[in-house]
């Protein structure tokens, strides 16, 4: 359907049925991948310029496309982008022994009302943060630039059609050669990572693992040289430190490998942690000055256009209706009522379930109002990807345990501590994804004050998005629970675990809240290393032009396994020297916007496969399926194999984009 005609405008297509399909098609595929990746490495993509590129690419060839049309297409793709942060909570059920699996109504319900929450909260700050703001909104500029640059129509076109069909081969050709090479590695014919472990001095044990895994590879291309090299300092402080000194103190028994694993899981995790947390805390403290004043502006903005009239207002002014608006949260907050009546029966707390029910609704209606402001500030400041949304993980679980602890556990009979830490994950896990879709909304609306777009079109699309990035999200998480399990989670082999490290550390937090049960000493080291990156980023930043140094991701690196953390290192700086050579080119921002999607075409092409992968492995309850060789040729010839053979694709995928950014360009 087209927009209704408006004083001044002419009607065009925007809303219409063939974008909110081609939308939800991008974002059950990109979700999909992300769920994936994000438990595998700890981090997500940003999803708004590869489903933008994929739309342009394919509407184009339809009467009538516009640029308003594709840009309805990339916002409801984003929620796969911002919906599957949900994975730094949820799995926190199951590592805790509560959940054995994912229940799909329950988890399906968290998502989905969670998310819409957060488009609503999100709206009424859309004219302080958003058009009357010098935000710079970095995610939802670039994305306005690439679709005017392919848009029919559009101004600055003439290279469009062609830069829009370069940019469809690159996500398809990225996501083609991963997903084979991740198919191939299932076979065992090429070695799914290389790895080593060895004795540290007369006791100590340390190593490493090279995971060949072209997503992971294409994660350090989008995160940056800076990020890389901070997850590469948290590696060595892990590996180089943590591992050899605490594995020292404590001989183990097995093999290095698991003499290595078990200190890393017991004793370095924790550390990661601390300085996670204080990065976290710094970065949102950070923030409290300028959230402050962008209510101040909110408020007075609601007050100089309360007298306005939706009729003669520009279309570009049109959000959903304020009425319409309190409608959608009060019928998100009964069904949410009945999900905390149903938990705290299931946790065994029904004796205290009134005081469990109306301070969890007051929790998550006063905490979504809080980060909703919070994360769409941080999305206009430093972009929605890079919004330290653990840290609002970490602020609301340690408030919701602390509550519990104070309000709800001296009325109960000792023994229903992991009941209440399991009701903790569970409100946290509401409020996240809240946080996780504001962050991402305003961003949204930034694109489309940039091209024209109506704000209650798009906003109606997210909540599309929204719903159709729910309904995948919980098969997903159950396939690959069940094929690989988390670590940390109950009889999990930690060999073929996913990390899914923000929901280890979230659910590791609440713990320690409540059952007083955790190294705190470990945490206090981790802190204080948080706190001397924080003083030495300051000082990178304040006496060099672009050197920094994220507290936030050197806490990822030494949290997360170097499986996971080791290939990103490398992608980010064969990323930056991608990025320096197109510097060189006719058109830069286009030469490395075509790098970005060709990294993006691969996270989700051995996402996907992943996925599928994962689905076979948990119904044939074999490790190894697909495999085609034995252990001996698995443990040697496929690794020289599959090494060369990883070089080498990558090698020719960024020979080919770059030639082909040059015929474009030209």
């Amino acid at each position: 359907m087209s927009q209704p005609a408006t004083p001044g405008l002419a009607p065009r297509n925007e809303f219409t049925l063939r974008a909110l399909v081609l939308g939800v098609v991008i974002t059950l595929a990109f979700t999909a991948a992300n769920v994936f990746f994000g438990l595998k490495a700890g981090l997500t993509f940003a999803t708004s310029i590869p489903a933008a590129v994929i739309s342009m690419a394919l509407l184009r060839n339809f009467k009538g496309a516009t640029i308003q049309e594709n840009n309805i297409v990339q916002t409801v793709a984003s929620a796969a982008g911002t919906l599957s942060s949900i994975i730094f909570v949820l799995p926190g059920l199951v590592i805790i022994g509560w959940w054995t699996g994912f229940p799909y109504w329950a988890s399906f319900a968290i998502c989905a009302l969670g998310g819409i929450l957060g488009v609503m909260y999100s709206i009424p700050l859309r004219r302080a943060l958003v058009t009357n703001s010098d935000l710079p909104y970095p995610e939802g500029v670039a994305c306005a630039e690439v679709l005017k640059v392919g848009s029919p129509g559009a101004e600055g076109t003439k290279h469009g059609a062609e830069e829009s069909r370069a940019g469809l081969l690159a996500v398809v050709w990225g996501a083609v050669v991963a997903s084979a090479f991740a198919l191939i590695v299932a076979t065992r014919v090429f070695a799914s990572d290389v790895k080593s472990y060895f004795k540290v001095g007369e006791n100590g044990v340390s190593g490493f693992d090279f995971a060949l895994s072209m997503a992971l590879f294409a994660v350090g291309h989008l995160v940056g040289l800076w990020v890389g090299l901070a997850m590469l300092l948290g590696a060595l402080i892990g590996w180089v430190w943590g591992v050899p000194h605490f594995s020292a103190l404590v001989p183990g028994t097995g093999g290095l490998e698991d003499i290595a694993g078990a200190t890393w899981s017991a004793k370095v995790r924790f550390v990661g942690a601390g300085t996670i947390g204080v990065a976290a805390i710094w970065t949102l403290g950070k923030l409290v000055k300028p959230v402050v004043s962008g209510l101040a502006s909110a408020m007075h903005a609601s007050r100089v256009r309360a007298a306005g009239n939706l009729a003669t207002l520009p279309r570009t002014e049109h959000d959903i209706p304020i009425t319409v608006v309190g409608m959608i949260m009060a019928a998100c907050f009964v069904p949410i009522a009945f999900l905390l009546v149903h938990f705290s029966n299931e946790t065994g707390l029904g004796s205290v379930t009134p005081a469990l029910v109306i301070g969890g609704l007051l929790y998550i209606v006063v905490m979504s109002f809080l980060v909703s402001t919070v994360c769409g500030y941080m999305a206009g400041l430093i972009g929605s990807s890079n919004s330290p949304l653990s840290g609002i993980g970490i602020l609301v679980v340690i408030g919701a345990a602390l509550l519990l602890v104070y309000g709800i556990k001296p009325m109960l009979e000792p023994g229903h501590e992991k009941g209440l830490v399991a009701f903790a994950l569970f409100v946290t896990a509401v409020v996240f994804t809240v946080a996780a879709i504001a962050n991402n909304n305003l961003q949204d609306l930034k694109t489309g004050q940039l091209v024209d777009a109506t704000p209650s079109a798009q906003q109606w699309a997210l909540i599309v998005g929204v719903i159709a990035g729910s309904a995948v999200i919980p098969p997903v998480l159950s396939i690959v629970n069940k094929a690989y399990g988390f670590t940390g989670a109950p009889g999990v082999d930690p060999a073929h675990a996913l990390a899914a490290p923000q929901a280890g550390l979230i659910s590791a937090l609440a713990q320690g809240v409540i059952e007083n049960n955790i190294d705190w000493s470990l945490i206090g080291i981790g802190a204080a290393i948080g706190v001397a990156l924080i003083i030495i980023d300051a000082v990178l930043r304040h006496t060099t032009k672009s050197a920094h140094l994220a507290p936030l991701a050197v806490g990822l690196g030494i949290y997360l396994p170097t499986s996971a953390t080791l290939m990103v290192v490398v992608g980010a700086v064969i990323g930056a020297i991608y990025d320096k050579r197109a510097e060189r080119s006719p058109r830069p921002e286009a030469t490395k916007q075509l790098g970005v999607l060709l990294a993006s075409g691969m996270i989700v092409g051995e996402g996907l496969v992943g996925v599928l992968i994962a689905a076979i492995v948990a119904f044939s309850g074999s490790n190894y399926p697909l495999g085609l060789v034995g252990d001996d040729f698995a443990a040697n010839y496929s690794l020289w194999i599959g090494g060369v053979a990883f070089v080498a694709a990558v090698f020719l995928l960024y020979r080919w984009i770059e030639r082909m950014s040059r015929k474009v360009i030209a």
